[in-house]
């Protein structure tokens, strides 16, 4: 569908939801809505945590541009039912939202393709907390809900006292919680839009941890772009990040984050649908390649689509 097309249909913007992330996708889904609208597209916000199918009909939506982080929104569940109603959408799919969003997933998927990521266990509620603990022998490790993103519930633990704290609250999120590695180095993030690497972003926290204040503060963390690396390693990291997307069959706009240490990489989670927001990684890489936050949008709407 060209652009002219585009703009004589109802575009429903999803936001909001229930999700861990709400107040996220509340920001995200106001600036898709906001560069829609200023680019001459026929715009409907339509808050997620509420009866969504009725609210699409009601609605009259025709395409919908998925702005929706965590449960509810990544996950395949919306994607789910746009399939049903014959909604084109924008995104991943069904089956690579439903398997991106799980971190332990998308591990055993990078693993077996020989991809670098970091050594992990899993911890499902029910299991004994004690005898999990007493299996970790080495730290610092990394203590994360498999299915939350914006490191919400995700801690550091360098002892098993911390382990164990970290593996409760973690447990507030999930019933499944991803424990792995610790790797030293500096965190890089490669966004791929339609297929395409753009420039590799480094994430200097303040704070030491990218944590969600230092995700969503102004200020709390330097982002150096294009991340200084050495061009071999820039070109394996932006090549690293295409092919996960490939083996997930994630689509459309998609963020993959990286631990770099020297001349190795960790790749660590794929986010289907990046944060849109004014501190978002996605947008800085995007002007970096002189794409500009409007034909942005446009960009990823074009690719809103069924039968992914």
């Amino acid at each position: 569908m060209t652009r002219d097309e585009l703009k004589q249909k109802k575009i429903g913007v999803l936001l909001g939801g229930v999700s861990a992330e709400r107040e996220v996708s509340l920001r995200t889904g106001k600036a898709i809505s906001q560069a829609l609208v200023s680019s001459g597209y026929n715009v409907v916000e339509i808050d997620a945590a509420t009866d969504l199918p009725q609210q699409l009909k009601d609605s009259g939506v025709e395409i919908a541009f998925i702005a929706l982080h965590g449960r509810g929104g990544e996950d395949g569940t919306v994607q789910g039912l746009l399939e049903t109603m014959a909604i084109p959408y924008t995104g991943s799919g069904v089956r690579a939202s439903s398997m991106a969003i799980d971190k332990v997933m998308t591990k055993k998927i990078l693993l077996y393709h020989e991809l670098p990521t970091p050594q992990y266990m899993v911890f499902r509620a029910g299991d004994d907390i004690d005898a999990f603990v007493e299996k970790c022998r080495h730290f610092p490790l990394i203590v994360k809900p498999a299915c939350e993103g914006s490191t919400i519930g995700m801690t550091i633990a360098d002892d098993a006292a911390e382990l164990r704290i970290g593996l409760i609250e973690a447990l507030k999120y999930d019933r499944q919680i991803l424990v792995e590695d610790f790797i030293k180095g500096s965190e890089a993030t490669v966004s791929v839009l339609n297929g395409e690497a753009l420039p590799i972003i480094e994430i200097v926290p303040k704070s030491g941890f990218y944590d969600y204040e230092a995700k969503y503060t102004a200020g709390a963390t330097e982002y150096i772009l294009p991340a200084p690396y050495a061009p071999v390693l820039y070109e394996r990291l932006q090549q690293a990040a295409v092919e996960a997307c490939r083996l997930t069959g994630c689509t459309g706009a998609v963020r993959v984050d990286f631990m770099v240490r020297e001349k190795d990489f960790s790749c660590l989670e794929i986010n289907t649908i990046p944060g849109m927001t004014a501190t978002s990684l996605l947008p800085k890489a995007a002007a970096e390649a002189g794409i500009a936050f409007p034909e942005l949008v446009q960009r990823i709407l074009e690719g809103a689509g069924l039968d992914k």
